[in-house]
């Protein structure tokens, strides 16, 4: 394999490393940012979510047919496609961190602006 294709196929699997993680614990980091009620994929996903309750306050990434949380997902795997691939020095471990980290750097984030856009909080 020549060092392109190698540089390639471990950048691949460095962001499909980080997709992965964002992919299995998103519901539940929607419930470690607003206390909804989310649960795990397998045990429940959203159907004990307040965005289920007749009253509020409902969560802001279910909100709206879960319009919010869709774009925290993509706008997670952009930043993880663009820290897996990015042409910098780093090597593979290095990357690997700052993949994972972009899930909790950029759900975090948006978690904290979609709530206080919403008044989740308030």
């Amino acid at each position: 394999m020549d060092s392109v294709a190698a540089k390639v196929a471990v950048r691949s699997g460095v962001f499909l490393s980080g997709a992965t993680v964002t992919s299995l614990l998103f519901i539940n980091a929607c419930d470690l940012f607003y206390q909804c009620g989310c649960q795990a994929w397998w045990n429940g996903a959203a159907a004990q979510c307040n965005i289920n309750h007749t009253t509020g306050p409902h969560c802001p990434w279910c909100l709206d047919g879960g319009t919010r949380g869709y774009v925290v997902f993509s706008l997670t795997l952009v930043v993880q496609a663009a820290t897996a691939f990015h042409s910098g020095g780093r090597g593979w471990f290095g990357r690997l961190v700052l993949t994972l980290l972009a899930f909790p750097i950029v759900g975090g984030l948006m978690a904290l602006l979609f709530g206080l856009m919403t008044g989740y909080w308030a």
